[in-house]
């Protein structure tokens, strides 16, 4: 059974940093593109990141602050998140569409098909 799920989040100060951790089952990693997604209450869903076996973006509003790392031993992707705000305040998913040798050139959130359950992420003071 494929499977997604998101770890890390909870609740965190301003200016503080968390570690998400998105762990597959069911499929390796190694050559799949995962995808990270933000929805915040009230907002539309947010493309955060992309990272494949052999490129990554960040969107550019989120780069410096947020990074993504691959740890294929754990069969898991991580999104680093620095200096967080309470306007990060939102639900993250990791995401993927099993095609295997993509590209982030050409990763767009439609071509998300297997999504995990997200996880709460909540900057408040």
């Amino acid at each position: 059974q494929v499977q997604l799920v998101e770890s890390g989040g909870g609740l965190v100060q301003p200016g503080g940093s968390l570690r998400l951790s998105c762990a597959a089952s069911g499929f390796t990693l190694d050559y799949y593109i995962i995808g990270w997604f933000r929805q915040a209450p009230g907002k539309e869903r947010e493309e955060i990141s992309c990272s494949s076996n052999s490129d990554s973006k960040i969107v550019e509003s989120m780069k410096g602050r947020f990074t993504t790392s691959r740890d294929n031993a754990k069969n898991a992707v991580h999104l680093q998140l620095n200096n967080l705000k309470p306007e990060d305040k939102a639900v993250y998913y990791c995401a993927t569409d099993l095609l295997p040798l993509e590209s982030c050139r050409s990763w767009a959130e439609s071509r998300a098909e297997y999504w995990g359950p997200g996880i709460q992420v909540t900057v408040s003071s």
